[in-house]
């Protein structure tokens, strides 16, 4: 199943990218983004101008996933997201690799920060979700596809609280 998402953050691409680079952000926004889980890695190697890797890694709840599908899961699973950002910053962009460990289901993708024309960096996540689930994956697929909607949203407002914060 193909996926796109775009979130849009109020600050220009040089700060975004800074931000995204940043290791004390990564493990903020992991801890925001994991309500009722753990954050079991959240940390970032390298550098903005030669390229860097953001892994985090966390266990979550499925309360939010179908009850067809959380059999599939149990009712934890290992969310493991990976982004290898190229060097630059004048339009960054990267690959992106989201694994439900214990489960079938793998998002593989880009991501890249584009300009806006009010100055503001929108970030899109554009990839292929799988689920190698023999006559359930459609249903998995969609069920996880939403999971990612919904982490990448609120990963968007963490990012927009941190722009912002004073």
């Amino acid at each position: 199943m193909h996926l796109t998402v775009t979130s849009t953050y109020p600050a220009p691409v040089a700060e975004v990218a800074a931000m995204l680079a940043a290791e004390p952000f990564v493990r903020w926004r992991a801890g925001r983004t994991s309500p009722g889980g753990t954050v079991d890695q959240a940390d970032v190697s390298g550098s903005l101008d030669g390229g860097f890797t953001s892994t985090v890694r966390r266990t979550v709840p499925t309360t939010d996933i179908p009850s067809q599908v959380r059999s599939f899961v149990g009712d934890h699973v290992e969310i493991r997201q990976v982004e290898v950002w190229e060097p630059g910053t004048a339009s960054p962009r990267g690959t992106v690799t989201l694994e439900i460990t214990g489960a079938p289901i793998r998002l593989t993708g880009t991501v890249r920060l584009e300009d806006l024309p009010d100055g503001g960096t929108a970030q899109t996540y554009d990839g292929v979700l799988r689920a190698a689930v023999p006559l359930f994956a459609s249903t998995i697929e969609k069920a996880a596809a939403q999971a990612v909607r919904d982490a990448l949203s609120a990963e968007e407002v963490a990012g927009r609280e941190w722009l912002t914060a004073p």
